[in-house]
């Protein structure tokens, strides 16, 4: 895998972490049970970081330890 697939995964964690942040922005718990768009829009960006993260090679995972 090269550093261009790495840095490609990494940039698309980073970017659905921030579109998720900027959904949840001036949200409420109350507001994430009851917009079922607002739940399934956050459960895609969290599938799109899992996904990307499941898929960052050995030697990219091997430089930052610190993350889990």
């Amino acid at each position: 895998m090269s550093k261009l697939d790495d840095l490609t995964r990494l940039r698309h964690m980073r970017d659905a972490a921030i579109e998720a942040m900027s959904f949840v922005e001036n949200r409420t718990r109350k507001d994430l049970d009851h917009d079922r768009m607002l739940a399934l829009a956050l459960v895609k960006d969290i599938e799109i970081i899992g996904e990307a993260a499941s898929r960052v090679s050995a030697d990219c995972q091997a430089r930052s330890p610190q993350v889990p």
